[in-house]
């Protein structure tokens, strides 16, 4: 398989398109190569981090406790994304 060049340079008409099909060519290119579990795993410990911290910053909650705090403060900021990513969307297509 031959390496794959991404270039940042613009184009005028069809740019925007080309630059999409060029990105996915490398991402495709990219996870074909790694492994997804290996390479995202620092950045899943950061926010599981982040939300136990937020769930408890005091440190006085049983690990029990911090955890189910920490999962519902993440499905509430996964879900605020959802409805923004939603809200953007809608007002594109008017």
């Amino acid at each position: 398989m031959e390496a794959v060049t991404v270039s940042s340079n613009t184009a005028p008409d069809g740019a925007a398109s080309d630059r999409v099909m060029r990105a996915k060519i490398a991402a495709h290119t990219r996870w074909a190569r790694a492994d997804p579990d290996e390479t995202s795993r620092a950045a899943r410990r950061r926010i599981e981090a982040r939300f136990l911290a937020e769930a408890d910053p005091a440190g006085a909650l049983s690990l029990s406790e911090r955890v189910r705090r920490a999962e519902h403060l993440k499905k509430a900021y996964f879900t605020s994304l959802a409805r923004k990513s939603a809200r953007v969307r809608r007002e594109g297509k008017q």
